[in-house]
C-alpha cells in the first residue's frame, strides 16, 4: 500500500525563551488522522514529531510520500543535510550542536526504514489536506492550552 500523509506542526509563540505550548498532526489522503500537543515546545520540534508520527503509522517497506509545508523538514532530506552533519559530529556549520538530535535521528531511521518521498507544499495556500494537518495541529494545541 502506498501511503500520502500530509504533516503540519503548529507553536502557540515560537519566539518566546523557554518552549512554548505546540501542537502535530497528520492527515492521511486515504483515510485517517493522528495529532498530538506538548507543552514547551518549539515550531520545528512541531513539524519534526509530524513527521516522525506519520512514518510510525505506515509499515516498514512501505513507500510513502510525506507532503509538508516545512523547509527545514522537507530541505534536509532533499538537499541530505545529514551527510554534513554526520562528517561534522552532528555539528552545524557553525560548529554548533544541530538542533533537535533526537527527532532528527529518530525520523532518519523511520525513514530509512520506508521508501519516502518528500514533497514540499505552500502553507495556507487552499489545499486541502494541508489545511487539514493545520487545523489538526493548532487544535490539539489548543486543547492542551485549555487544559492548563
Amino acid at each position: 500500500m502506498k501511503y500520502r500523509v500530509y504533516t503540519d506542526g503548529a507553536c502557540a509563540n515560537n519566539q518566546a525563551p523557554g518552549g512554548q505550548p505546540g501542537g502535530w498532526a497528520c492527515v492521511f489522503v486515504e483515510g485517517g488522522s493522528h495529532s498530538g500537543a506538548e507543552l514547551a515546545t518549539t515550531n520545528n520540534r512541531m513539524e519534526l514529531t509530524a513527521a516522525i508520527e506519520a512514518l510510525k503509522h505506515t509499515e516498514a517497506g512501505a513507500p510513502v510520500e510525506i507532503y509538508s509545508d516545512s523547509a527545514y523538514v522537507i530541505n534536509a532530506f532533499l538537499q541530505n543535510w545529514f551527510a554534513g552533519w554526520e562528517r561534522r559530529g552532528w555539528k552545524n556549520v557553525k560548529g554548533q550542536p544541530v538542533e533537535n538530535q533526537d527527532l532528527w535521528r529518530e525520523l532518519r531511521r523511520l525513514a530509512n526504514e520506508r521508501q519516502v518521498s518528500w514533497v514540499k507544499v505552500k502553507g495556507h495556500a487552499g489545499d486541502r489536506f494541508n489545511e487539514a494537518a493545520d487545523r489538526l495541529a493548532v487544535d490539539a494545541m489548543n486543547r492542551l492550552i485549555a487544559s492548563r
